[in-house]
């Protein structure tokens, strides 16, 4: 099982830094290529780019919890949930009863 983690191509775990504006000032994000991926991705189906995703998380986390420490960080666990949240099985609705449930 580790050749495939051991055997991916270095170029997805090279770091890439971008710069970003948040709340108006532009900073500068150094990321996994992977993870720049998975937020474009992530931006694209929100019919926006990786830098207003970006933007907009940042002040939404903001809203929520006053600060961001690290930022680096936000955005690759941003990118696990989502992740995540992919790959769980979707809920079905039970007919009897109309309760939502996990698929086993």
């Amino acid at each position: 099982m580790c050749h495939v983690y051991a055997s991916t191509d270095p170029q997805r775990y090279e770091s890439t830094t971008r710069s970003v504006r948040l709340q108006g000032s532009v900073t500068s994000v150094r990321l996994e290529n992977e993870f720049w991926e998975i937020l474009d991705c992530l931006a694209a189906e929100q019919g926006m780019s990786a830098g207003r995703f970006i933007s907009k998380l940042y002040s939404e986390v903001i809203a929520d919890k006053g600060e961001v420490p690290n930022l680096a960080s936000m955005l690759r666990v941003a990118c696990a949930v989502h992740l995540h949240l992919r790959a769980a099985p979707a809920p079905v609705q039970d007919a009897s009863t109309g309760a939502s449930r996990r698929r086993a």
